[in-house]
């Protein structure tokens, strides 16, 4: 019986057309599966999927997803986030999660992510707090300056007054969420290509089921960031709210709005 699935141009540029065609007849396709973006079961005799090709430099994974999560796609990763995200389809990957990523910009400062579910607007949004856990430079440029902020809106992020409403879109930037997992925060690449990672989890990065629910509704992602030692760290989701609240009053915080990665 032929599955309800859809295979984008470019997966099927990807995997080759004999293989797209046995997928769409129902041969090598799953009949239930695990959305590898929600993480909630899916089913292709039952509803619309997507097939998502994760390409690495070496290896590829394909993936399912309800059609309503994400389209068909080919994601471009790097090798480790694509172990990652096979650790986590295929549950093999017992390690603690470790948010803190790679600097971005000072071999001194990582950065910390934080995930929670913000209300704006009156509806409950997904957003990403970014903070360095030290002070960041201008790259070639030492002192004890602070330039994250600066550096972030030299790349389209916005001064963030009011979380009563959504950041701006941010053209090219998306966030990688694998398995049901957070992965990286992608950018775009300096002169064009695949897009690159700005932030990457060490492991892949648990998020909360409200907070891959609120990513389902609205397929986007509010990112906000704030210098070191503005947001510090709030077990809850309400101080954590209160926090960014104080930071956007003091104009210190940025935002942008971005999609998940590939869509």
């Amino acid at each position: 019986m032929p599955r309800m699935l859809d295979v984008s141009d470019d997966v099927r540029a990807e995997i080759g057309d004999e293989e797209a065609d046995r997928l769409l007849a129902g041969e090598n396709a799953p009949g239930s599966y695990d959305c590898t973006s929600c993480r909630t079961p899916g089913n292709t005799d039952q509803e619309r999927t997507s097939t998502v090709l994760f390409v690495g430099q070496e290896t590829a994974v394909l993936a399912f997803a309800h059609a309503t999560c994400v389209p068909s796609q080919v994601v471009p990763v790097s090798e480790d986030q694509l172990r990652g995200a096979v650790r986590s389809i295929t549950a093999e990957d017992a390690a603690p999660p470790a948010p803190e990523p790679p600097p971005a910009a000072d071999t001194q400062a990582v950065l910390g992510v934080t995930s929670g579910v913000v209300l704006v607007g009156g509806e409950a949004r997904p957003a990403l707090v970014v903070e360095p856990t030290e002070p960041i430079a201008r790259p070639g440029i030492g002192g004890a300056g602070d330039d994250f902020l600066p550096l972030l809106t030299e790349q389209g992020f916005l001064p963030v007054y009011d979380l009563g409403r959504p950041p701006a879109p941010i053209p090219g930037w998306s966030v990688l969420l694998a398995a049901g997992q957070l992965h990286a925060v992608l950018m775009p690449a300096p002169g064009g290509g695949a897009p690159v990672a700005w932030w990457q989890a060490h492991h892949p990065m648990p998020v909360s089921d409200g907070w891959r629910s609120a990513v389902g509704r609205s397929q986007q992602v509010l990112l906000y960031a704030a210098s070191a030692g503005t947001i510090g760290t709030q077990p809850r989701e309400d101080q954590l709210r209160t926090a960014l609240d104080r930071a956007a009053a003091r104009g210190a915080l940025v935002g942008a709005a971005m999609p998940l990665a590939g869509t």
